[in-house]
């Protein structure tokens, strides 16, 4: 198992996050950031993602400067129009036929700090979503209720079939925390995975 004598932060309250961090066998920890997530005004999805990854991870680094602190946020777009999480079934199903058959893209944002250094990157996902009709759409929420996820679909797992095409270089960066990006960006802080 790899080991660093650096304490390693998740500036997250994400199962899904703190889930793809375990995969490196790094010992870190979670501390949820508390900030506003609001839009600013004509603010891009792009833009968003960025400035979110690092109030997330900047806001925890001011309370533990001594540690390495990771943020990140992810923001989905759709015709130009952003989509977060639905919260229940009804925006889940409006949010599944916003999205039928439409290109879709995740971008999913990192922010690496420690004290005064910070390193960030963007990966953007493009996700083509199948034609869904109403049926389809109840059929998988009765399985897989994924309010709890920007776009409602949960491509890791029965979400993967409501999807033609998914184009990434960080596959998981749909799933929230882009692994390979944020390798790179921790070697950069002396943290190496392997």
């Amino acid at each position: 198992m790899p080991t660093t004598d650096t304490r390693l932060i998740l500036g997250s309250s994400s199962p899904y996050r703190r889930e793809l961090l375990q995969r490196f066998g790094l010992p870190f920890e979670c501390i949820s950031p508390d900030v506003d997530e609001s839009r600013h005004t004509g603010e891009s999805a792009d833009a968003l993602s960025s400035r979110l990854a690092a109030l997330k991870a900047q806001t925890v680094a001011h309370m533990h400067p001594d540690a390495v602190v990771i943020g990140s946020d992810q923001v989905l777009e759709c015709n130009g129009e952003l989509l977060g999480k639905p919260g229940n079934r009804n925006n889940a199903i409006e949010q599944l036929r916003t999205m039928s058959g439409q290109t879709l893209k995740f971008y999913t944002a990192l922010c690496v700090c420690q004290g005064e250094k910070q390193v960030a990157d963007l990966a953007v996902t493009q996700v083509l979503f199948r034609k869904l009709d109403d049926a389809t759409i109840e059929a998988y929420l009765a399985r897989e209720p994924a309010f709890d996820v920007a776009g409602s679909c949960k491509a890791e797992s029965l979400g993967i079939a409501l999807c033609d095409a998914i184009e990434s270089d960080d596959p998981t960066a749909l799933i929230g925390l882009p692994l390979i990006r944020l390798r790179k960006l921790l070697s950069q802080f002396g943290i190496n995975v392997v």
